[in-house]
């Protein structure tokens, strides 16, 4: 089956990941089977550390801080299989979101391995 990754935005919260609440936290943990009833598979799922922690690349210089500045942060990503993209969406629609969205985009058949 085709892979897609399901892109997590959401507004930033202060301590990232400490500030789920625990709740949204369980719905989380109850994804990937309710994937599996749908006839999908989740292959693996990462939540990301705060925008401020990370370190932006362009060209020889290096600085502190995420690559570009919006409302909404990439909060996580998950890979799932799923048949077609319509049924990658109804995967997608099975995260919990607090105060943003998801984006769904088709993965390229390529991986690197170490």
């Amino acid at each position: 089956m085709p892979k897609y990754a399901i892109l997590i935005f959401e507004r930033e919260l202060p301590n990232g990941a400490a500030d789920i609440p625990p709740e949204v936290l369980a719905e989380h943990e109850k994804v990937p089977g309710r994937v599996a009833e749908l006839g999908g598979k989740e292959l693996g799922g990462l939540a990301l550390e705060p925008t401020w922690t990370g370190t932006s690349i362009r060209g020889d210089v290096v600085t502190d801080g995420p690559f570009i500045e919006t409302k909404e942060a990439l909060a996580g990503v998950s890979i799932v299989e799923a048949r077609d993209l319509d049924h990658a969406i109804e995967l997608a629609k099975l995260i919990p979101i607090m105060d943003g969205g998801v984006e769904v985009r088709p993965l390229f058949d390529f991986q690197v391995t170490p």
